[in-house]
């Protein structure tokens, strides 16, 4: 567990290095390079899946070292699925409601503290999926 977290870091360090580069030199090409890599991760996700699904790959006898139960990846993809659901919900609510509170915040400063509230009640759904995350993998 704590390999793929030392091997995560610098991967994601890099990409968003990569990304501050791209996107500081051509915004618009910027952009659109990223919704195209963002494509393309989401149809190689999507063959995982239905690789899983159909069984043409099984995970069971993907084991290294520990020993896991057969029917552990339901569980981890119900696992990823609720992280994802949650957080696409979370940053419609925050798109929406973040524009509500800047709107209202440029009339009336005063309401700073209410409409902060408001969204940070949309971010609370991002940590909803978390919780239903961390549980779905205690289950399992």
């Amino acid at each position: 567990m704590m390999e793929s977290f030392f091997w995560a870091v610098p991967v994601v360090a890099v990409v968003a290095a990569v990304t501050t580069a791209v996107l500081q030199r051509a915004p618009r090409q910027g952009v659109r390079r990223l919704l195209a890599l963002n494509a393309v991760i989401a149809v190689g996700g999507i063959v995982v899946l239905v690789a899983l699904l159909l069984g043409v790959v099984d995970p069971a006898h993907a084991q290294t070292e520990e020993v896991v139960k057969p029917d552990r990846w339901a569980a981890l993809l119900a696992a990823g699925i609720a992280v994802a659901g949650s957080a696409i919900g979370a940053s419609i609510a925050v798109a929406y409601t973040g524009a509500a509170a800047l709107a209202v915040i440029s009339e009336k400063p005063e309401m700073f503290g209410r409409a902060m509230v408001i969204v940070g009640l949309a971010e609370g759904i991002a940590i909803y999926g978390l919780v239903v995350a961390v549980i779905l993998i205690g289950q399992a």
